[in-house]
């Protein structure tokens, strides 16, 4: 999920995006249009990220299953309060 806001400042314009995204929950009533780009996490290449570009601004920056997980390999240890973001089939290694 991205803020419209923060999708502004990426320079992406909403007029652009043509793929609508149904969104759910408390927030299933607001717009949103799918939105392709290139990310990059310190210390690892860039990578295609896709996210829900919602219209409103009420909403956090959320990195999820689309395609975030898919790109990544991310170990979250609560217990002992860390966790290890890894380009993906690294961790363990």
């Amino acid at each position: 999920m991205l803020p419209f806001d923060v999708g502004i400042q990426l320079g992406a314009v909403w007029d652009e995006q043509s793929v609508p995204v149904r969104l759910g929950g408390n927030i299933v009533e607001t717009e949103a249009r799918g939105l392709v780009l290139f990310g990059q996490l310190e210390g690892f290449s860039p990578v295609r990220l896709a996210f829900a570009w919602s219209r409103s601004n009420r909403i956090p920056v959320i990195l999820g299953q689309t395609n975030f997980f898919l790109e990544f390999d991310v170990r979250l240890c609560r217990s002992q309060m860390f966790f290890e973001i890894a380009p993906r089939s690294s961790l363990g290694s």
